[in-house]
């Protein structure tokens, strides 16, 4: 419940990804590496253990808005946390992606790659990178469309002639 209730981020960060790497404390920071233009940390809320965001210094919102360089150093970090975590928690598979904008499932503008540790059993994709479920309705709506509609087509069914 702790982690649950618990705020997203402490209310002095306004521009978390911008101000995690000035606190001075990586610990506190959850940064686990840095390059000249980027850092990775632990996502507060992972989908998986070992849940890592590649962050690039510069805010910006979308790839294109990074230089050639920063591109580059991104997808560095993001190899490199790769093999950090295959070498220390030895997962089955990863997720390697980007939430770009809100409808991707993007919840900070300031651009982020996900790296998340997989093994055999645990979640599938959708919520890891769309942070939805495939399941774009409750379970109780299908099942009331579905009950309204059996009847209907039930009934359609029996005046046709059996084939047996």
């Amino acid at each position: 419940m702790e982690y649950i209730e618990a705020p997203r981020y402490p209310a002095a960060l306004k521009r978390p990804f911008t101000d995690l790497p000035a606190l001075g404390d990586d610990k506190t920071a959850l940064i686990v590496h840095r390059t000249r233009l980027s850092y990775l940390l632990l996502n507060r809320f992972p989908y998986n253990p070992g849940h890592l965001l590649a962050v690039p210094y510069r805010e910006v919102t979308d790839l294109e808005q990074l230089t050639p360089a920063g591109r580059a150093d991104l997808m560095e970090i993001m190899t490199f946390a790769k093999r950090l975590l295959a070498a220390t928690l030895k997962p089955q598979g990863f997720n390697i992606g980007f939430n770009l904008g809100s409808a991707a499932g993007g919840s900070i503008a300031h651009l982020h790659g996900h790296i998340v540790p997989r093994w055999n059993g645990d979640n599938n994709f959708m919520p890891v990178l769309g942070h939805t479920r495939i399941l774009p309705q409750s379970l109780d709506a299908t099942w009331e469309k579905l009950n309204a509609a059996a009847p209907k087509l039930a009934k359609k069914r029996r005046g046709r002639r059996s084939c047996q």
